[in-house]
């Protein structure tokens, strides 16, 4: 046995074959991960030879938490308009859901209304989820809008920028910025119901088509209307990180 090593469990995977599985590199490169004290289990820093449950365990790297049970499916998916943002619809209306594949089964991870368009997550990964849909961990979202009475003035996007007092409270401070001849680029980390709508209508600039066009550090401009893909293994990764980020005080 090794130094810095400790014998076998008999139960579980080995902890370089999984943290490989999930995209960190080949088996040595999760190895020397484990070598250098950057991967825990339980709260507790690993050692070469550690086993993991991956139904139960919880497994960080450098304090980021890795999603390791195994038949965890991500999708991004653009959402065409008229298309509603749930798992069944009582009105028989499309549903994201029913663009994705059936199996294994999958939620939408947050909101987009049925008029809205862009890019959405789905994914049967509910630790993730929670994390990406909670106020406290919330990531940026980026919507495209067009909007009526062409681009807003300067005094209105600062008031984008500095927070928009809405019937449930004022907005927090977001990214606004004019898209000529009649648009606005508005980042937000807030998920409230219609709230990019809302925010445009409050300055006098209702929406006409709104777009979502990147969530945290995901993007895809060639994904069209209606087509999804999976999410690579090294773009969920950045996810977590950065639902990370937002946590940290």
């Amino acid at each position: 046995m090794s130094p810095g090593s400790v014998p076998e469990r008999p139960d579980g995977e080995r902890l370089q074959k999984v943290l490989a599985a999930v995209g960190f590199g080949s088996r040595r490169a999760c190895e020397e991960l484990i070598a250098d004290g950057r991967v825990t289990v339980d709260g507790e820093v690993a050692v070469l030879g550690r086993r993991v449950e991956t139904e139960t365990a919880r497994v960080e790297v450098d304090g980021v938490p890795v999603s390791v049970r195994p038949g965890l499916v991500y999708y991004l998916l653009n959402k065409p308009r008229g298309v509603v943002t749930t798992a069944s619809d009582p009105q028989g209306r499309r549903t994201v859901v029913d663009l994705v594949p059936a199996e294994p089964r999958v939620f939408p991870v947050g909101r987009l209304d049925a008029d809205s368009e862009g890019l959405l997550i789905l994914t049967n990964d509910g630790e993730l989820t929670h994390r990406l849909t909670h106020p406290s961990f919330g990531v940026e979202k980026e919507y495209l809008a067009e909007v009526e009475g062409g681009v807003p003035t300067a005094g209105q996007l600062r008031r984008l920028r500095s927070g928009v007092e809405l019937e449930d409270g004022m907005t927090a401070p977001a990214k606004a910025a004019a898209v000529p001849p009649r648009g606005v680029r508005l980042t937000i980390h807030e998920g409230r119901n219609r709230q990019v709508r809302r925010m445009c209508e409050a300055i006098g600039h209702p929406v006409v088509r709104l777009v979502r066009t990147r969530i945290g550090p995901l993007a895809d401009r060639r994904l069209r209307p209606g087509e999804w893909r999976p999410l690579a293994p090294d773009e969920v990764r950045a996810l977590e990180e950065a639902v990370a980020r937002r946590a940290e005080p």
